[in-house]
């Protein structure tokens, strides 16, 4: 059964996160509120997480994971990204946004996509994830909770608890975040591509 967290949405109790962040690092695997709906997370490296999080959506290899990282600093050390990008990505972080980027050597070749060696990344407005990251000193590998066959991610703690008990090792719950997943920006190629519209304004993309 999982562990269940239920914390404030702007101010989140010290106690929870810690318990949270070690559930994290002893290997387990958390659905988590973000500024764009809830997310599964997980250690970087965590190789069985990563398997539970493609049998919980059934994604393919294909699939983008996300980094979700505390800032900047954070996210520089996982992709490449040049003067002209960063600017770009600089106007809209944090916010509701993922960014698809080449992938340096410190991302695990198995979170890559096969071709095109790029990972996905975002930086989120949101104190729980803040909260989380600064507990946890490193990204969380992450994917938006969109369970097969729905259209919609779900939005309510107890109900990720309810439906996911035997799936996760614990559920924060700070409430409903809303149902709209991050806008995807590739600059794969160097120049952006909008593929996915989300919570994140498109046009400055397009």
């Amino acid at each position: 059964m999982a562990r269940y967290f239920d914390v404030h949405p702007q101010d989140p109790q010290p106690r929870a996160i810690t318990q949270a962040v070690k559930i994290v690092l002893d290997g387990g695997l958390i659905a988590y509120p973000t500024d764009s709906c809830y997310a599964l997370g997980a250690q970087v490296g965590n190789r069985d997480a990563l398997d539970r999080i493609r049998s919980i959506r059934r994604l393919d290899d294909k699939h983008h994971f996300t980094l979700v990282c505390r800032d900047f600093a954070q996210l520089g050390q996982f992709v490449n990204i040049g003067n002209d990008v960063f600017r770009s990505i600089k106007a809209v972080t944090p916010g509701g946004y993922t960014f698809i980027l080449p992938a340096t050597k410190e991302v695990p070749k198995r979170l890559l996509h096969p071709k095109k060696k790029t990972v996905g990344v975002r930086i989120p407005d949101n104190r729980v994830v803040q909260a989380l990251l600064a507990e946890l000193g490193e990204p969380l590998l992450s994917s938006t909770l969109l369970l097969p066959d729905e259209e919609d991610p779900l939005t309510q703690g107890w109900e990720i608890k309810e439906r996911l008990d035997h799936q996760v090792d614990a559920v924060i719950d700070a409430g409903d975040c809303g149902s709209e997943p991050t806008t995807v920006i590739d600059f794969s190629s160097g120049v952006a591509e909008v593929v996915r519209r989300g919570t994140g304004d498109p046009s400055r993309f397009e």
